[in-house]
Order: C-alpha cells, then sequence, then structure tokens
C-alpha cells in the first residue's frame, strides 16, 4: 500500500526525487527480500529494477508536475509567463533507451542464437503455439502463415542485434520505433505475459522523434486564447489561484491578466469600475460576454476541454448555489498587499532533483569534466553488462566453465560477485526468455479440476480444458506455475508448493469448502517443435488430459497423491 502511494507521487509529480528513490528501494526490498522474485518473477522485476535506477535522474517533474506549482506558489506574485520554460536534455531520451533497452536487446539476441527455433526463424511461433503461453485471442490464421512467422522471426534478431547501434541514428529511428512498437504489441496480445510486454512498450515514448511531439503540441494548444481572465495583482490568494489554473491550462485556452494594468485595454470591460473589478475574478470571452466569480471558474473549466466535465457539474443548480455562497465567504475576507518591482523579478529556478544537480549544474559549469564521468559510467554500466552476457551467453553455453583450471575458477567466482552486484542494484540479467533450454523436454502441461457436492468433475478457473491459463492468472502467476511450477523438468517439492498455493486460493474464492472437496491433477502431451508445424497451437489445445493423482485438504494441512515422478509420464 505504501508503494502504491509511492508511485501515485510519481505520476502527479509530488515530492519526486523522494518519490523516485522510495520507488527504487521497494524494487530492490521486493524482489530480493520477498517471495516475488523467487516465486513469481518472469524478467519483468529485473526490467523495472534497471528503470527505477534510471528514474532516480530523470526529470519527471518538469512539466505538469505538482512540484511545478509548488514552486510557483512559493513566489505568487510572479507572473506565470515569467517561469522559465521547462526543458530537458536530449541526453534524457537517449540514455535510458540505450542501456535500458540497446543492451537488453543485444544480450537477448546472443542467447537466440544457441536456440534451435530462433535459427530457424521460429522463435516468436513456438511461444504462441503452447497452450500456458497464449492469451484468449486466437492468432492461429497468423500462425499458419510459415512464411510470415520466419519472416517476424528473422525480423526481430535483426532488429536486436542492431538496436544498439542504429536506434538514434535520425533516418532510422522512425524505423526501430515502429518495429520495436509492433514487437512489443504483438507480445503483449499474443501472450499472457502482458506486464513485460508493456513495460517495455512504454519505454518507446522515448523513441519518437522531438519534432512529433512539438508537431502534436502545437496541434492540440489553442491557436488563440477563448478566454480571457482578470485577477488582481495585489492579492496573493488571487495570483496563486491564477498560477495553479494556468498550471492545469495544458492546452493554453485560457489567458490570464492583471486587471490593474489590461482590463481598461478591453472595451467590454469600462462598463465595470475600477473597485467593483478588485471585488471578483472576472473573464471575457470570443463574444465579449463578461462572467464574475463562480461564473468565471465554471468558463474557465469549461473551456480547458478536459475540465468540462467539472465546469457542467459546477453549473448545476444547488451546487452552484453553495459554490457561490462559498466563493463570497472567502472572496470577502481576502486581503490584498501592495507588490513591488521586486515582486515582479524572475524566479531562479530552485531544483535539488538529481537531474538538475548533474545535467544542469555540473555539465554547465564544468562540461568537459562533465562528459568524462558520463563516459566512465557508461564503460562501467558496459562491463557489467557485458560481463552477464559473456558469462551466460558464451562462457555457459559453449561450457567453457566445466574446464576447471587455475585461471578459470578464480575468473568465474569474480563474474559471478559482479553479476549479483548488478542483478541487485540495476537488474542486468540474462535476458535467455523463452528458448530451446525453456522449450525443450517441455512436452507435458498440468491442471488442476474438482468434483462439486453433484459428483460432477469441473475444471478450477485457473487452467482451462485446452490447457490456457485463464485470466486474471496472467503475469506473475502465469510465471509462478508455467515457468517454475511446470517445466521439462518437473520438481516435486515446488509443484506441490504451488499446487497448496492455487487449490487454497481458488477453493476460497470460489466458495468450496475445501475439507469436503477432492481436487484431481490433469496432464496433458504436448508439443514444442523446432520446425514449423501446421495449426500446431490447435493440435496442443485438442490433445487429451488424464488424472494423474489427487490433492486433499483437511483440517487446513494438505496431502498429495502424486506419482513420485511425473517427468516420466
Amino acid at each position: 500500500m505504501v508503494w502504491g502511494i509511492i508511485a501515485s507521487f510519481i505520476i502527479i509529480g509530488y515530492r519526486y526525487q523522494f518519490a523516485v528513490i522510495s520507488n527504487y528501494i521497494f524494487w530492490i526490498v521486493f524482489v530480493n527480500f520477498t517471495t516475488m522474485q523467487r516465486d513469481f518473477d518472469g524478467g519483468f522485476d529485473s526490467f523495472m529494477t534497471g528503470a527505477g535506477f534510471f528514474l532516480l535522474f530523470m526529470p519527471g517533474d518538469r512539466a505538469f508536475s505538482i512540484d511545478s506549482l509548488r514552486y510557483k506558489l512559493s513566489t505568487p506574485f510572479t507572473h506565470y509567463n515569467t517561469y522559465p520554460k521547462p526543458t530537458v536534455s536530449s541526453l534524457a531520451y537517449y540514455l535510458p533507451v540505450l542501456i535500458c533497452l540497446g543492451f537488453l536487446y543485444f544480450d537477448s539476441a546472443v542467447h537466440k542464437l544457441f536456440a534451435e527455433h530462433w535459427r530457424n526463424g521460429l522463435g516468436s511461433w513456438l511461444p504462441s503455439t503452447q497452450p500456458y503461453y497464449v492469451s484468449a485471442i486466437d492468432m492461429s490464421f497468423l500462425l499458419n502463415n510459415e512464411l510470415l512467422q520466419k519472416t517476424i522471426g528473422y525480423t526481430v534478431l535483426v532488429f536486436q542485434f542492431t538496436f544498439l547501434f542504429f536506434f538514434s541514428n535520425r533516418r532510422l529511428r522512425c524505423v526501430y520505433l515502429f518495429v520495436g512498437l509492433g514487437l512489443h504489441l504483438g507480445i503483449t496480445l499474443s501472450l499472457n505475459i502482458y506486464p513485460f510486454g508493456m513495460g517495455m512498450l512504454i519505454f518507446y515514448t522515448l523513441l519518437v522523434p522531438f519534432s512529433w511531439w512539438r508537431a502534436v503540441g502545437k496541434f492540440l494548444s489553442a491557436k488563440q486564447p477563448s478566454l480571457t481572465v482578470f485577477f488582481d495583482r495585489q492579492c496573493p490568494l488571487c495570483n496563486r489561484t491564477v498560477l495553479t489554473l494556468n498550471h492545469f491550462d495544458i492546452f493554453n485556452c485560457i489567458d490570464f491578466k492583471n486587471a490593474q494594468d489590461h482590463a481598461l485595454h478591453y472595451p467590454a470591460m469600462t462598463a465595470i469600475t475600477p473597485e467593483t473589478l478588485m471585488l471578483d475574478l472576472y473573464a471575457l470571452d470570443s463574444t465579449n460576454r463578461i462572467y464574475s466569480g463562480v461564473d468565471t471558474y465554471i468558463q474557465i473549466f469549461l473551456k480547458m476541454r478536459y475540465l468540462y466535465p467539472v465546469g457542467l457539474i459546477l453549473s448545476m443548480p444547488g451546487i452552484h448555489t453553495l459554490a457561490v455562497n462559498k466563493y463570497r465567504s472567502i472572496a470577502d475576507s481576502r486581503t490584498r498587499i501592495p507588490c513591488t518591482s521586486e515582486c515582479l523579478v524572475s524566479p531562479k529556478l530552485q531544483d535539488n532533483t538529481f537531474y538538475h544537480q548533474i545535467f544542469e549544474c555540473f555539465a554547465t559549469r564544468k562540461p568537459k569534466a562533465f562528459s568524462r564521468k558520463l563516459a566512465k559510467i557508461f564503460i562501467a554500466l558496459l562491463v557489467l553488462q557485458s560481463n552477464s552476457t559473456i558469462h551466460y551467453g558464451l562462457i555457459y553455453r559453449l561450457d567453457i566453465a566445466a574446464k576447471k583450471s587455475p585461471i578459470s575458477a578464480p575468473i568465474a567466482e569474480a563474474s559471478n560477485a559482479l553479476i549479483m552486484v548488478s542483478l541487485t542494484f540495476l537488474g542486468i540479467t540474462p535476458h535467455a526468455l523463452y528458448l530451446h533450454d525453456h522449450f525443450a523436454g517441455y512436452d507435458r502441461i498440468l491442471a488442476i479440476t474438482y468434483t462439486d457436492q453433484n459428483g460432477t468433475e469441473r475444471w478450477l478457473p485457473f487452467v482451462n480444458e485446452q490447457g490456457r491459463l485463464l485470466a486474471p492468472n496472467w503475469g506473475r502467476v502465469h510465471s509462478m506455475w508455467a515457468n517454475i511450477a511446470v517445466t521439462p523438468t518437473i520438481n516435486n517439492t515446488r509443484l506441490q508448493k504451488f499446487i497448496m498455493k492455487v487449490t487454497a486460493f481458488w477453493g476460497q474464492k470460489i466458495g468450496l469448502n475445501l475439507d469436503n472437496t477432492v481436487f484431481h491433477i490433469k496432464l496433458k502431451k504436448i508439443n514444442a517443435p523446432a520446425y514449423w508445424v501446421h495449426d500446431q497451437l490447435h493440435q496442443n489445445f485438442s490433445a487429451p488430459w488424464t488424472t494423474i493423482g489427487t490433492v486433499k485438504w483437511t483440517d487446513k494441512l494438505i496431502s498429495f497423491d502424486l506419482p513420485d515422478n511425473i517427468n516420466s509420464l
């Protein structure tokens, strides 16, 4: 719950630096000191640990954050136009993509070279034919096109090998953007590991060309303000209100002007005396219609577009009356302070974030020293990633480590120690996902049924008759069952642990009396070929089930009647 609150702080940009530090600590603590990684990890945790590390140095508090608004409110007499326009270094877009995506892709591509089905161009096809891994969307019309599947498979290999080197090229940036979006959108839609697919997909917002963002902003922003609001420059409350409203006016639909200097320039406003003008917040629309008080706020919300519903609610009978009474009690009791020329001095940016201290202050004062330090940090991260890639992607797979020697043994130990550090704090881990060492021998899957009070055998809402894991058992729970409990070599101790979890949770969830319910463990033979087979998905769906054992709860204790060696079945 605390982590959820911290995440909401990051989303709205409230106490941003504190929030991202806390978030990073939470990832490290929960991943390494709870069952999250041991029982439920599917690669997503490591990726998010790395993302959490980069968030420490990213300028997430610049544009629409609450921190930015809090800073503006600290100098309420300063006109909103005098605040510096938020800008960030382009490194904030390139570095996370380079390291979090580029390093990951290259490491994954090295591992893929040792997988036969990837060398055959079937890397995306094989997982999509396995019942445990597919989503509820039937993609068989695509899977049954061999040429298409091999084109996708080889495209992924080329994409991952080259991304690191060419994604920043202006001419190729759009190519990598759309191929990457298609790749991870396909993972999100076709497989049930959607957290990983969506987490990777979100990173591609950083790959969108800068000119596109500017074009979108220009298209969405109002060509000219549709409402002019006049406020009392000598009223701290009015100034804070204007700063707040302007902060959330993301489409630039409202123009705020102080009444003392600008009201008389508008003919429609001359009918209002200066004394009366200071009593309320006045507004003038494009048809020269004048609004005041609560009606001004209603028009502001309506003109802001995305707050249109708030304006409608505020204008409803009853609510409008209450709002008017509350407004008058506040407006009539406010104080006014004469503002000297010192109030109007442009403020200096007070920013204590790591991004500001490193990328702006240090880089501006000592650009050469900053470049050298940044290069050293990048080389250090490259060494850590290379250590993991070489250790697991080459030495392990080429079985060099088995040939023990006085030189290789200490090097292997040092490499392992380095991997532990880089995995724990940076999320650098082998990305050997869904390779031959995962699917080789993955020729059986398990499901759970139960006998109801009428003696009818029913499927637990976990794995269905086809062998698909049903929602909401996707993401982490899918990883628990399909990657840890049921593997090419099934470990009975691990399997029994997770059968206990599944039957206890879903038994209670659907209202079963556990002491009076017998659960049946079902086994189905499937195929995971390294070569293309027509309609392999439905062949695996239609394979028959056999009952291999039972599970029974008695007084909150579980007993198993399962074969000693399920792997031999």
